[in-house]
């Protein structure tokens, strides 16, 4: 019943009676800032999409982060109806594919320009046509930057849609990898050592 660092500002909860104050932080974003090699987003109802994000994840060399939107049918049911439902979803949500124009909307009639660096909603056939979109790429850190702050309430109108899929994903060398090969270097240098040598250290004194 209480609130969590993801609700939103005003959440009436058994811990905050009168509305949260805290901002909340974007689980995303924060992983893209600690340099995460693998970002993605999914939700509890699309269970295709869900499969193939942890999928994915499972696949990914290294620690992944999926964000998974999960309804809570006791606390917060209904909090990513939006998101999930068939007569809201297609106008509210971007489905990522590498590759491919950021294209949405229930006819496939919307989709995403970058105009600077802000992303902006325009109509296909009238405003903009599919070679003027958005090319999706996972390896593109900079533009995944901007994907994750796509976070504009439904309600407002002309609202920018809500991402889902892989927003980032780089190959760098594992913790394990690069300790394994450390010690191999220093073997290789030094030789595998004497564990009783290292123990006694330089100083030792002999009792009689």
């Amino acid at each position: 019943g209480q609130y969590s660092p993801t609700s939103e500002e005003r959440k009436v909860t058994k811990s905050t009676p009168f509305g949260s104050i805290d901002h909340p932080f974007n689980p995303a974003a924060l992983a893209l800032g600690a340099d995460a090699t693998f970002v993605a987003r999914s939700m509890d109802r699309d269970p295709k999409h869900l499969q193939d994000m942890l999928l994915r994840s499972q696949k990914h060399k290294g620690a992944s982060f999926l964000e998974i939107y999960q309804n809570c049918n006791i606390f917060n049911d209904g909090a990513f109806e939006t998101f999930t439902e068939k007569s809201t979803k297609p106008d509210n949500t971007l489905f990522l594919e590498h590759g491919k124009p950021l294209v949405f909307g229930a006819q496939q009639n919307k989709g995403i320009k970058i105009d600077g660096f802000r992303p902006k909603v325009v109509e296909l056939g009238t405003e903009a046509s599919v070679d003027d979109l958005w090319i999706h790429d996972e390896k593109d850190f900079y533009k995944a930057q901007i994907l994750v702050r796509m976070f504009d309430d439904p309600r407002i109108e002309g609202h920018l849609p809500r991402p889902f899929g892989v927003f980032y994903e780089t190959e760098r060398p594992c913790y394990e990898e690069m300790l394994n090969l450390q010690i191999e270097e220093v073997i290789t240098a030094k030789g595998k050592g004497n564990l009783d040598k290292l123990l006694r250290g330089n100083e030792v004194w002999t009792i009689e």
